[in-house]
């Protein structure tokens, strides 16, 4: 009998060998294994079809980063930050302050935007030349077109939650009907011109009926339950005028990537093992 079960163990230890090891196909020489399918597959809830795609269209990503000697610094990424900081009226510190109240793992939000980082640094190896810059013209038929997604409510309508609790806030918001006698409740309305940068991105990031990141206001930890956002106004076309040739820029990009790594799939050497 224990020899059996010691059989069985070791056919299983085996199997899983194998899974983990097993070679299922190779992109430019470059192995995937059965267990980067299967992790795949779990990590996104997708079928196995999707996930080989993936996976490949993955490995030329990284080939190509290889092939190019692109790398990505902290001072790419702080770079990268502040110019968003600026375009929302803060400075870096201050942005990376809402960025960690934010995000609970402010590495794993780092290590996402040297990713991005990674992409734009090799889109721009790969579409210099290749796409046509947008005009003024072709800025302002999308902001006319396009005028609902450059709107501010200028009142906003919330109800504060604060606590000298950190812990004790978390609850009421996981629970915001539940009373907590060291949480504090109000309605409040808020006009967005008379707020700081770093709450005015706070609030524009946060859909109705959910609430802000926690924030501190002297010694009390604060979070905003959004109601309702009024009185939509849009925003002049030249504050949004950097933001819309990006989206245009970026429209243009993706398109172009898209049919570029379908090239590449076509002359890559790919060839399935199991």
């Amino acid at each position: 009998m224990r020899k059996i079960i010691l059989a069985l163990f070791m056919a299983a230890t085996v199997s899983f060998a194998e899974l983990i090891n097993g070679v299922a196909l190779t992109v430019n020489d470059e192995p995937i294994t059965l267990y980067d399918i299967e992790k795949t597959k779990q990590q996104y809830n997708i079928p196995r079809e999707d996930a080989v795609a993936q996976l490949i269209d993955e490995t030329l990503f990284n080939q190509l980063i290889k092939e190019h000697n692109i790398t990505v610094d902290l001072f790419d990424v702080n770079n990268y930050l502040e110019k968003i900081a600026a375009s929302n009226g803060m400075d870096l510190y201050q942005f990376k302050s809402v960025i960690k109240q934010k995000y609970k793992d402010y590495d794993a939000y780092e290590k996402q935007t040297k990713n991005m980082i990674l992409r734009q640094k090799l889109t721009d190896k790969l579409v210099r030349g290749n796409i046509k810059i947008a005009t003024e013209e072709d800025l302002k038929i999308y902001y006319e077109n396009n005028s609902n997604m450059f709107t501010m409510a200028t009142n906003v309508k919330a109800v504060q939650y604060s606590s000298t609790n950190r812990q004790s806030l978390e609850s009421a918001m996981r629970n915001p009907m539940v009373a907590l006698p060291d949480v504090n409740s109000s309605p409040i309305d808020l006009d967005q011109r008379n707020l700081n940068p770093q709450l005015r991105y706070m609030i524009n990031e946060t859909n109705n009926n959910q609430f802000t990141p926690i924030f501190t206001a002297g010694d009390q930890y604060v979070t905003l339950m959004i109601l309702q956002k009024q009185n939509l106004q849009t925003i002049a076309f030249e504050d949004v005028r950097d933001r819309i040739f990006n989206i245009i820029m970026q429209d243009r990009e993706q398109k172009y990537l898209k049919d570029y790594f379908e090239k590449l799939k076509l002359s890559a050497d790919i060839r399935i093992v199991r």
